[in-house]
């Protein structure tokens, strides 16, 4: 039997519904689908008069893992980007996540040249992960003074920890780059950032989604690697939680509440 996805929207969200698609298939039928078809999903990221599927540009094909997903009762909906992140039943849904979500190998060359280029090293590093704009009409967005107080409670943690700063916000880089002038950087070459407005990147500047949604999904990967995160309520944010596997030393801010998990 299938899973057939055909919702469209943002990246993240076509793949947190896939996941709930999937996970609601395992419930049911106590095993995994013969064939998950998302052809229809992405079509924001798609060339102009390209219809084909480009799933598998960006993550692996899950016939080529021997991961088995089958476990009972997998606690996960796709509106779970608005949950505190602690309570996630990472045990069970992150198998599913390996072997239906896992890079391509396009993916993981975009992720080694950026590693390089920016000589990244994670165990010093913390994201500042704003993702504003548009946002605010589905959750409510703390000011960036709020992320400032606690990247500076992680300094004094942690002297030489260096910021990446990441978001759709324009005025976000430029405050945290102001404020961290010697200790933070961002991906100027592979991100795209807005002026704050109701709108998004992807429409704003959809001739670009299919380059750029590569380079976001390294960049989501590669935020899930660092030692700290600090991060708001989201699709973008809680596929940072699956790539890392849990949400240890993560400042989640959720509808103006911060919830933090030290390992």
């Amino acid at each position: 039997m299938s899973v057939i996805c055909t919702h469209n929207s943002g990246f993240f969200s076509c793949c947190s519904v896939k996941l709930d698609n999937i996970i609601k298939y395992i419930n049911i039928n106590s095993k995994n689908p013969n064939y998950v078809d998302s052809s229809k999903q992405y079509h924001w990221y798609k060339n102009i008069n390209n219809d084909n599927d480009i799933t598998y540009e960006y993550f692996e094909h899950y016939e080529n893992t021997d991961i088995y997903t089958y476990t009972e009762n997998i606690v996960y909906k796709e509106y779970y980007q608005f949950t505190n992140y602690s309570e996630l039943d990472y045990k069970n849904i992150i198998p599913v996540v390996k072997k239906y979500f896992s890079p391509s190998k396009n993916i993981l060359n975009i992720i080694e040249k950026i590693e390089k280029k920016y000589e990244l090293k994670y165990d010093n590093i913390c994201v500042l992960f704003y993702r504003g704009n548009d946002k605010i009409t589905e959750t409510k967005l703390c000011n960036y003074e709020e992320y400032l107080e606690y990247a500076n409670l992680i300094i004094k943690k942690n002297p030489n920890i260096l910021f990446l700063i990441q978001s759709d916000e324009t005025e976000f880089i430029n405050f945290m780059s102001e404020k961290f002038p010697n200790n933070s950087f961002y991906f100027k070459d592979e991100i795209r950032h807005i002026p704050k407005c109701c709108s998004t990147v992807d429409i704003v500047m959809k001739d670009k989604n299919y380059e750029f949604s590569k380079f976001y999904l390294a960049i989501t990967i590669i935020m899930s690697k660092c030692k700290y995160v600090i991060c708001g309520s989201g699709n973008c944010s809680i596929w940072i939680m699956f790539y890392r596997g849990n949400n240890n030393n993560v400042y989640q801010n959720l509808n103006n509440k911060w919830l933090i998990s030290n390992s």
